[in-house]
């Protein structure tokens, strides 16, 4: 009996991006299932948020291609209104003179255009998406006043506005109290539920097996990439973080 064939999210091949002429990321080959709620893992310095950019378009590689959907040749132009991502909030200059719902409501522009205003429907969308992460009652407040886990909320209230069919988080748990990082937990499940692909960066692996369903253990090169009981164990632990078990101790 054959498997069923998967539908991809996205494909990567042979991809290489470097610094300086230094590798940060070797000979990636990767699936993401569609529907997946997917941890990207792995030691600091290990690529992760480099993986994220190259998928997304940010860096130039060195060599391979990044497909969407099943497609077989690179088509993220065409989906930008569909793919959304939220960095870490220490990447972003908050400095500037916008509102909390003026940068929820930039989820939008894509559908919209930077012609033409948000109205009174968007902006209830907004409000709705705000009111998920726990942050509509600063809608009025300058995003610069908020700390850093109130900013990173309000990036992946902006994300959902985009109502994307793949996301891309970059330590969404970054700075976040465990209450708030249990209900984003859920809210990325609820994503999932829906048929939405969620991909974040992680770096708590205790709470590995407890949040997602899909895994990519990387340290420049794919350690394994799977369902999380398939490949989240010892073995491949060691080979992508090169500690002992001591150091990875409650991670299983």
């Amino acid at each position: 009996m054959k498997s069923k064939k998967l539908d991809y999210a996205v494909h990567i091949e042979d991809l290489t991006v470097a610094y300086d002429s230094k590798p940060v990321l070797w000979d990636i080959d990767l699936d993401i299932p569609q529907g997946k709620l997917m941890a990207v893992v792995g030691p600091n310095g290990a690529g992760k948020t480099t993986l994220l950019k190259a998928m997304l378009g940010l860096l130039v590689p060195v060599t391979g291609t990044v497909n969407f959907f099943n497609e077989k040749e690179n088509n993220l132009r065409k989906l930008k209104n569909k793919v959304a991502y939220v960095p870490q909030s220490g990447s972003v200059d908050w400095d500037f003179p916008a509102t909390v719902l003026d940068i929820v409501l930039m989820g939008c522009y894509g559908r919209l255009g930077f012609i033409r205003r948000p109205g009174k429907k968007e902006k209830e969308m907004a409000m709705e998406c705000l009111q998920k992460v726990g942050m509509e009652a600063f809608h009025n407040r300058q995003i610069s006043q908020l700390s850093g886990g109130q900013q990173q909320r309000v990036f992946l209230a902006r994300a959902l506005m985009q109502t994307a069919d793949i996301y891309f988080m970059d330590e969404p748990f970054k700075g976040v109290d465990i209450q708030t990082e249990k209900a984003i937990v859920q809210l990325l499940k609820e994503l999932r539920e829906s048929g939405k692909t969620v991909v974040v960066v992680h770096h708590d692996l205790q709470t590995v097996k407890e949040y997602f369903d899909w895994v990519t253990l990387i340290n420049i090169k794919v350690i394994a990439s799977g369902p999380v009981e398939e490949v989240f164990h010892e073995s491949n632990l060691k080979k992508a973080y090169r500690s002992s078990v001591n150091l990875l101790q409650g991670a299983m």
